[in-house]
């Protein structure tokens, strides 16, 4: 059964069922990026792992991460073209994360890479900062930077009522880029991911989703058409 939601599903920000839902939809992303690369390129999942620290009453609560991304190199000389990530609560919420995932981002852009960050999560704080004067309202975000405008981002947006965006994922700046549909990739993650067997949508949405209260009552609506209410 695919998700009730027309794109992202808040339901999927459970802190229980974000690491698989995450781990699939990098795993699509990337089946769905290989077949359009030519031969001069190579693509791999490649994976960090922190400790983020949390003062609890007398003690201190520590939780260990461990996140993937996508790296598409070149096959000559391995050197990195793109780099996708796909932003987690984590990497919002805890100190810890934002600087595991800022600095790998640093990295890309200093060895003079494209970056790719996908962003799904309401919750927390962006990881990036720009102007949103000119876009639309939105609650989800694609935003690229080229390895020839590393101060520029390409932004593409969705809300949680309509259908997420297809984007362009930038290769070398002489090559076109690959088209990425990333409904399909989610589609495809929720469904490999058997979250329609997980998730209790009689239960209101994560706490820590950021929803408006039209947006709650729009999703209250549409569990009740879908009759899982």
């Amino acid at each position: 059964m695919p998700s009730p939601f027309p794109g992202m599903d808040p339901y999927l920000e459970h802190p229980r069922l974000w690491p698989a839902f995450q781990h699939q939809l990098l795993a699509c992303l990337y089946q769905i990026l290989l077949p359009g690369l030519v031969d001069r390129y190579r693509a791999r999942v490649g994976t960090r792992t922190y400790v983020s620290e949390m003062p609890l009453f007398t003690s201190v609560l520590r939780e260990e991460y461990t996140e993937e991304f996508v790296e598409v190199r070149n096959r000559s000389d391995n050197k990195l073209v793109t780099l996708l990530e796909v932003v987690g609560p984590a990497n919002k919420t805890t100190p810890a994360g934002r600087q595991a995932y800022l600095d790998k981002r640093k990295e890309a852009v200093a060895l003079r890479a494209g970056v790719v960050e996908i962003d799904l999560v309401t919750q927390g704080r962006p990881t990036l900062t720009y102007s949103r004067d000119g876009l639309p309202e939105f609650d989800h975000a694609v935003s690229v930077t080229r390895a020839t405008a590393p101060d520029r981002y390409e932004i593409y947006t969705a809300t949680v009522q309509k259908r997420l965006p297809k984007f362009k994922l930038p290769l070398a700046p002489d090559d076109r880029d690959a088209l990425l549909d990333l409904q399909a990739a989610f589609a495809r993650a929720y469904d490999l991911g058997g979250f329609a067997t997980q998730i209790d949508y009689k239960a209101p949405p994560p706490a820590d989703v950021v929803l408006s209260d039209a947006q709650r009552a729009w999703a209250d609506d549409l569990l009740r058409q879908a009759k899982l209410r």
